[in-house]
């Protein structure tokens, strides 16, 4: 084997040793942009039935206070 060969070996094999190991993590990672895409969704979601971020009603008239 020539020189270019065992060289372009050995990094394919550097480079399959680091892909096995990031791996896990990358799927983790991917996992929890995931969640908190659907927790961002979800928190979206309660503030437009809701009127708030907060979950208060957005006017004083609306669920609170003197009634009108």
């Amino acid at each position: 084997m020539n020189t270019a060969t065992s060289t372009f070996l050995d990094l394919l094999a550097v480079a399959f040793v680091f892909l096995l190991l990031a791996l896990p993590s990358l799927v983790g990672h991917a996992r929890d942009l995931r969640i908190d895409r659907q927790l961002r969704d979800a928190e979206r979601a309660d503030a437009g039935r809701a009127g708030t971020p907060e979950g208060i009603p957005a006017h004083p008239k609306d669920g609170y206070g003197r009634a009108a």
